[in-house]
């Protein structure tokens, strides 16, 4: 047995404004931006139904920081829908629907984010 468990309990995004952050986060995930600020430079918000959260970070936000690479995936069962909300929504996209399967694009800070039909 080991005292690490094989369960992720946050996500961590550097941002450069944590209250622009946290409306743009909520908007793209649906969600009202009412998430408390804590400590003037964290927003936590609920990332499934297991207790992992996306966690909204201004202390950590560097140009050095951001993701280049998707740290990880959002989820989706209609990969055509969601690229057409993004797209309302005026992302930034990096790639189109790739093998009808995934998409990447940008937060407002230049985080890259992927979208994935699982």
């Amino acid at each position: 047995m080991t005292a690490i468990l094989s369960k992720a309990g946050a996500i961590f995004i550097p941002v450069s404004n944590i209250i622009n952050a946290r409306e743009w986060y909520c908007s793209i995930l649906n969600l009202e931006p009412d998430y408390e600020i804590i400590a003037g430079h964290l927003c936590c918000i609920p990332f499934d139904n297991n207790g992992l959260n996306l966690v909204l970070d201004s202390q950590i936000y560097n140009e050095q920081s951001i993701f280049r690479n998707p740290a990880f995936h959002f989820n989706t069962n209609d990969i055509q829908k969601a690229y057409q909300f993004l797209r309302e929504r005026k992302v930034e996209f990096v790639t189109e629907i790739e093998n009808g399967h995934w998409f990447n694009f940008k937060d407002p800070d230049g985080n890259l984010l992927m979208v994935c039909k699982c």
